[in-house]
């Protein structure tokens, strides 16, 4: 189906002859801990217009930083809590394995899981169009980080959110006059803005799995036109559905109740075989049959991530052998805005690195020397192996009770 202001109603069979329905992009996923999944191919850079000046953007609102949601760099990284997934962080990566690394990433003390994923690239420049993101890279100086900030200055009117954490002493900058040492900086920006053909109704503040006064948007109240911006993908029950909700412009979102997998990819196959496995009626309708609503909750979403478990680690670049690479910085940062009108996204992705020959490595630092001291307060607990409780414990502030 293509999103627009005269939307055609969706058919059951239209639906299953696209069995790829929403594999346009896939910028980011959320999942919440009462089982909610959102999958979200989003959206449109444009400034609104405010009432008293038709051409000047509103201004933007200021997000507090999100606690207790992760970043996974994959769609194939395992997930267990409330999880965050944008693809900027795969294309800067894809850019420091093909150009520079030419090959895999190998990390000379062994691999994480992370790593393996993103070598097989499963998010490319290909799954989005041009207008959704800015991406380049090149030697770390700061005239590249000044055409960053004209790039996305120009494309997106917007700025980083993380080039200034990294290092832009003279230390941490490329030195031209050291052809054994290259420092390389990989960018990568998406913006995208989108709105409903219809704007959904502000619902009254309800329960969202135990917690309570949670804003919601949805249906109820609103006209019947607002109903084909819909498509019922899949409905088994009200805890086990998927449903589409398509945009002014090219993006889809599908939002997935109870969903079913180890990681998104998991979650993302698993509704296109419950999608083309499904047999009721695709148009969300009103009707003799079929009494549809639906309500979302009001999103707001503000996450940086330093990955710290790619940083420190040498590996081999395979297009010049004798020579190694290593991730000085790796740093995601994805917002995300939800609500009855539309939604809009921003995430950054950066990775800072040291092309150097193997001769060039880094001299050892000095030992930190590290005192376990239990010269003060402080506690002590006994248990068995492979237990998780402990069978004694005893807390010292006065030694000389325990002393004889």
């Amino acid at each position: 189906m293509s999103p627009g202001t005269n939307l055609p109603e969706p058919t059951t069979a239209k639906k299953k002859s696209k069995k790829n329905f929403v594999i346009l992009i896939i910028s980011i996923f959320i999942v919440f801990t009462a089982g909610t999944v959102l999958t979200c191919l989003l959206l449109l850079n444009k400034p609104e217009p405010t009432q008293d000046n038709p051409t000047k953007p509103v201004a933007k609102t200021e997000l507090r930083e999100t606690e207790g949601v992760t970043i996974v760099p994959t769609m194939l990284d395992e997930i267990t809590t409330d999880s965050a997934w944008c693809g900027t962080f795969q294309l800067v990566w894809n850019d420091m394995k093909n150009e520079v690394v030419g090959g895999d990433v190998v990390f000379n003390d062994g691999n994480i899981p992370e790593v393996d994923n993103l070598n097989k690239e499963t998010f490319k420049e290909s799954d989005l169009s041009d207008d959704y993101y800015y991406k380049t890279y090149g030697l770390k100086t700061l005239a590249l980080k000044a055409g960053f900030e004209q790039g996305i200055k120009d494309k997106f009117d917007e700025t980083s959110d993380v080039l200034d954490d990294l290092d832009w002493s003279e230390d941490g900058v490329n030195n031209p006059n050291n052809p054994d040492v290259n420092r390389y900086l990989f960018y990568a920006m998406l913006k995208r803005k989108f709105e409903y053909p219809f704007v959904l109704n502000k619902l009254d503040n309800q329960k969202f799995a135990d917690t309570d006064n949670v804003a919601y948007f949805g249906t109820k109240g609103v006209g019947s036109d607002a109903y084909k911006q819909f498509e019922v993908l899949y409905y088994n029950s009200k805890d086990d559905f998927a449903i589409q909700l398509n945009t002014k412009d090219r993006d889809e979102l599908i939002f997935v109740k109870n969903p079913q997998g180890k990681n998104f990819d998991d979650i993302y196959k698993d509704v296109e075989v419950k999608t083309d496995a499904y047999e009721g009626s695709s148009r969300f309708q009103d009707s003799d049959k079929y009494i549809d609503d639906f309500k979302a909750p009001n999103l707001a979403l503000n996450l940086k991530k330093k990955y710290k478990e790619l940083t420190g680690h040498t590996f081999p670049i395979v297009k010049n052998p004798g020579r190694i690479g290593e991730i000085i910085a790796a740093i995601q940062t994805v917002q995300f805005q939800l609500d009855e009108k539309g939604g809009e996204i921003k995430s950054e992705a950066v990775i800072d690195m040291v092309d150097a020959t193997s001769v060039e490595e880094p001299a050892p630092s000095t030992p930190e020397h590290r005192y376990f001291y239990l010269d003060d307060t402080f506690a002590i607990f006994l248990r068995e192996n492979g237990k998780d409780q402990p069978y004694f414990a005893a807390r010292i502030n006065d030694v000389t009770k325990y002393q004889q």
